[in-house]
Order: C-alpha cells, then structure tokens, then sequence
C-alpha cells in the first residue's frame, strides 16, 4: 500500500478551505440583506438546487442535495490548488528538511492538486456510483436490476459494461483535464524567459485558462452524478 503525502496534505488543506469558506457564509446568517459570502453559499445552493430540478423530480433528488453540494465545492477548491503558487519557495530543500519528505512534498512552483491524483478521482466516481446503485435500489427495489435485461436479456452484458464505464469514465476525465492543465503550466515555467515581462504574459493567461477549466469540471462532474441518479430512481416508462 502506497500513501501519497502530497494528495494527503492538499486534501486537508482543500477540506479546511471549504470549511472556513462555508462558515465565513453562514456566520451572519439572516433572512435580511445578506452578506456577501452569504450572497454567494445561497448561489451555490440555488446552482445545485436547480441541476437537480432539471434531472428529476426535486422530492426524488432532495435527499443527495447535501453529497451534491459537497462535491462540487470539494472539486473546484481542489482543481484551483493546482493554480495556487507553492509560498515554501524552496526553504524545505535549503534547511535539508526530509521529515516524512517534506522537502518532496512541497516542490516546484505551484501545488499539486488532489484531482491530478487517479486515486482521488478514483474515489470520487466510485462513491458516486456506488450512490447511484444504492439511490436505485432503495427507490425501485429488485426492479431496479430489470433495466439489465431491457429490451433482451442478452443484453445485460451491454448494461454490465455501461455501468462499469461511468467511474472510469467520471475519473478519467477529471484526473486527465486537470493533470494535463498542471503539466503544460510546469512546461510553460520552463520556457526561457519565463519571469521577464514577455513570460508572464502566458504564464498569467494558462493560470486564467486554468481557473475556467477547473469550474467546468467541477460542473460537469457533478451534473453527471446528478444524470446518473436520475436515471436510476427515474420510474421507467413502457
């Protein structure tokens, strides 16, 4: 068994954030005029609200409302560790700190985002369908396997196959767009030049290009947990 500090480490950071920012929205709670943290936590659940308004009846949907908000908070913030410069600056490999390799855990000058790591993305899509099936269960009962053997029971190999792609499927792409994003930004440091006025131009346009495909897989992510469950506790029609 492998542990990777670094995933660790981030994860932490990542859940601490979502904690602070969670509590800076709700800390002068009022049914007034709301603060602006407050403005943008009721957005966010209005956001997630109205995905699952879209997908299925709201009273289906409402029970995943809480896992659903935490998901896409737990991806973005994670995503956008990945475009957060790295302030140890180097003072870990100067010092020759290698406490639990600290000195490796913190390097190269911006963060590794936990999503860049397959085992996360691995996680996330497995607790997702693992949702899905047992949402599906809970709703239809031993129904819920019929859909398997639809239209044929030949089939149920098709299904099978299909059921087992969508964790694959959701961890991939997230681990791929973000890990890619993380790559290109360390080629685009190496380039000569790099911290004169013509490098940062790049530089600073790669960081917003990354900030926006962050929060499109955040979306997307979610929105396909959100499809998946539909799909499941969804009456079929005949």
């Amino acid at each position: 068994m492998t542990f990777h500090a670094r995933t660790l480490i981030n994860t932490w950071l990542v859940m601490a954030a979502i904690l602070i920012f969670c509590y800076l929205g709700v800390r002068h709670l009022t049914s007034g005029k709301p603060g602006k943290m407050q403005n943008v936590l009721e957005w966010i659940v209005d956001f997630v609200k109205n995905l699952v308004s879209d997908n299925m009846d709201y009273s289906q949907g409402r029970p995943i409302l809480s896992y659903l908000l935490t998901l896409i908070m737990f991806v973005f913030f994670s995503n956008m560790v990945s475009v957060i410069p790295n302030f140890t600056f180097g003072l870990l490999e100067d010092f020759h700190i290698e406490f639990a390799h600290l000195n490796k855990i913190f390097e190269g000058s911006f963060s590794e985002a936990p999503t860049s790591d397959i085992n996360v993305t691995m996680a996330l899509a497995l607790l997702t369908i693992i949702l899905v099936v047992s949402l599906g269960i809970k709703t239809k009962g031993a129904h819920y396997f019929h859909h398997f053997i639809e239209p044929y029971p030949v089939f149920a190999v098709i299904h099978a196959v299909d059921l087992l792609s969508k964790p694959l499927t959701l961890a991939f792409r997230l681990f791929g767009n973000i890990f890619a994003g993380e790559i290109l930004l360390k080629v685009i440091l190496m380039l000569p030049g790099i911290w004169v006025l013509p490098g940062v131009i790049p530089s600073v346009i790669w960081l917003a290009f990354s900030i926006f495909v962050g929060a499109i897989q955040s979306y997307v992510f979610t929105v396909l947990t959100t499809a998946y469950v539909s799909q499941a506790v969804t009456p079929s029609e005949h």
